[in-house]
């Protein structure tokens, strides 16, 4: 069996969780099948299993198109660049709105079956529309497309499972849950300091820490709006970067500049770090704290609990399913707007529950310790991409007559 991903991330380019999920998962079916990776980018390589085919994103024709459109018109462009070739595999998967529109060309045009992990869900993200404008509507069109003519659909968690179910024209009988998962021999502790040294984290005292991009959904504002109610000797580490606006980055570089302004140990790293530097941070924080106003798994939990660290989230989507509530950290109620833009309906209630978190983790190191040990273990025994990839060949083999 052969199976052809089609994905707007993949190394050396990935900025969210589902590039990274991506890569682990390709890398794990590589040792069960062959597959084919075609994705956003100047990749062009093969060894083994994989073949990896890059596709130009940015196509000069839309030079002058509205900045919001570039994103819609670019990907619609290079998802038609990936099928220009004739199409060899016995099943396709797509992963986010980006390529999906590929996924609809090649089983249209090529009659092969369609499987989409739904990573997230456009009518659950209103706020992309500061991102996309009308293009919004046009990625909200091509996800719906996409996943009402998809053979099967994998729910990233029960929760997922439930939204899609909710917002799409599909029968049950196609959605699958399948977590997302991780590497474990590589996320695991490490005593290396090097990243902590080079931002000048003050290794003697405490430090909570948030990775992640700049974006509504993962409710980075509502951690920094907290920062005043966490206990003053506490550091706290924001790995934060990759804005989807400019007026977000704006609006985070502002809150954090006022913090600043009463309080020296707060560390913005503005970048996204490579792995090994984000599991130096994961090792060495005390406190692993998840924000998001929607989060369908919330991979960054999976990785700071394998790094033994206990995690403060918010009780929302996947997380609820990942974390477990006073074993391997807190998790933090989230009333929300029953109707877009899904904020909270208190902010500051909110961002003061997170800090009572953090503040009682940091304060309660046997506590801590235990979570971080309970973390570990419920990684070991449910994330494991071995598990997972076997589960995704199956779903494949349904599907291939």
């Amino acid at each position: 069996m052969k199976a052809l991903f089609y994905t707007k991330e993949f190394p050396p380019y990935v900025y969210g969780g589902a590039g990274v999920v991506v890569e682990y998962l390709a890398t794990e079916l590589e040792k069960l099948m062959e597959i084919d990776i075609k994705c956003f980018g100047d990749q062009d390589s093969s060894a083994g299993n994989m073949s990896v085919k890059g596709y130009p994103y940015d196509n000069p024709i839309f030079e002058q198109s509205d900045d919001k459109l570039k994103a819609v018109f670019n990907s619609l462009s290079t998802c038609l660049h990936m099928n220009a070739d004739v199409l060899d595999a016995d099943i396709v998967h797509c992963h986010t709105w980006y390529a999906h529109f590929a996924g609809i060309v090649a089983k249209l045009c090529y009659g092969v079956p369609l499987v989409i992990t739904t990573h997230s869900l456009e009518p659950l993200r209103p706020w992309k529309r500061e991102q996309l404008g009308r293009g919004y509507d046009a990625s909200s069109w091509v996800e719906k497309t996409a996943i009402e003519m998809a053979d099967a659909l994998i729910a990233v968690s029960e929760e997922t499972k439930v939204d899609v179910l909710n917002n799409f024209n599909v029968d049950e009988s196609k959605v699958k849950v399948i977590y997302n998962g991780i590497n474990l021999e590589q996320y695991v502790v490490t005593n290396e300091t090097s990243t902590l040294e080079r931002y000048g984290i003050d290794q003697s005292k405490p430090f909570v820490l948030f990775v992640g991009r700049i974006t509504r959904q993962k409710g980075i504002i509502h951690l920094v709006n907290a920062i005043k109610y966490i206990d003053p000797d506490t550091q706290v580490v924001l790995c934060a970067g990759a804005p989807d606006t400019k007026e977000i980055a704006k609006e985070m570089e502002d809150s954090v500049n006022e913090v600043k302004k009463t309080r020296k140990n707060v560390i913005w790293i503005d970048e996204m770090l490579d792995k090994e530097e984000v599991i130096q941070l994961y090792s060495h924080a005390d406190v692993f704290c998840c924000p998001s106003i929607y989060e369908p798994f919330g991979i960054i939990n999976i990785e700071a609990m394998a790094c033994n660290t206990a995690v403060v989230a918010s009780a929302v989507g996947g997380i609820k399913e990942v974390v477990v509530h006073d074993e391997t950290g807190l998790l933090i109620p989230l009333e929300q707007q029953t109707e877009a833009p899904f904020e909270p309906i208190n902010p500051d209630k909110f961002s003061k529950d997170l800090a009572d978190g953090v503040n009682k983790l940091v304060q309660n190191k046997e506590l801590r310790e235990k979570m971080a040990l309970n973390g570990r273990k419920r990684v070991e025994e449910s994330f494991d991409w071995v598990a997972i990839a076997k589960q995704v060949e199956e779903l494949y083999k349904s599907l291939v007559k």
